[in-house]
């Protein structure tokens, strides 16, 4: 009896201490999110702080492009922070959305720049430094686009797996502005606001992709 009497006890012990230690699932994911969120949003400003100094010496529309995209992309962490906050996949499907239409507008605000360099050709200086830009832009995105999608994955996050893929596509655009800086180098100055509007064209199509994978995303 006394021994049946110890087992029920310390099985009792054992399970209330598992038991104890368990957290709302929603808060553990609302968790997880926000530290994704604000680790890829720090890496993103500071790519486009860099990026932001290194136009202010070259001027290079491509590199507006790229800057503008990677300053949005960043501030699209602040709707998917919130959503993730309030622990509501409906609230992150509007995240994702907003998302979608920061990426549009900054496909707009590179066509346009692209266009009006095409027409009033400007020369451009400091090409390393602009070359250096791009690689910037690569490395940043690269680490964002790893740290949402391992995110997304892991918490089935349809819009941090959208932004995800989103700074991916970024960072190859990116070394769309060391291809300007090569093509300014060998004396083709119009390479610059042409590898603006391919930017343009490849923002657009990741526009695209990103509505289609909000679209299917779970509301619940």
């Amino acid at each position: 009896m006394h021994a049946h009497a110890h087992e029920h006890a310390h099985g009792h012990g054992h399970g209330h201490g598992h038991s104890h230690g368990l957290v709302d699932p929603a808060v553990v994911r609302s968790r997880d999110g926000l530290r994704t969120v604000g680790v890829s949003l720090a890496v993103l400003l500071v790519t486009a702080l860099a990026q932001a100094a290194i136009f202010t010496v070259t001027g290079s529309v491509a590199l507006l492009a790229d800057l503008t995209h990677n300053a949005g992309d960043a501030l699209t962490a602040i709707p998917l922070g919130i959503a993730l906050l309030l622990r509501s996949r409906r609230a992150e499907r509007w995240a994702g959305a907003f998302v979608v239409l920061a990426i549009f507008v900054s496909a707009c605000v590179a066509g346009v720049e692209s266009i009006v360099r095409l027409v009033h050709p400007q020369s451009l200086d400091h090409l390393g430094a602009l070359a250096l830009a791009g690689v910037i832009g690569f490395a940043g995105n690269e680490i964002a686009a790893q740290v949402r999608l391992r995110g997304g994955r892991r918490l089935d996050s349809a819009a941090l797996i959208a932004d995800g893929r989103h700074a991916r596509v970024d960072g190859l655009v990116s070394l769309g502005v060391v291809a300007s800086a090569l093509c300014v180098a060998i004396g083709f100055p119009l390479g610059d606001p042409l590898v603006g509007l391919a930017i343009t064209v490849i923002i657009l199509r990741v526009t695209w992709q990103s509505i289609h994978t909000i679209r299917d995303a779970p509301s619940q």
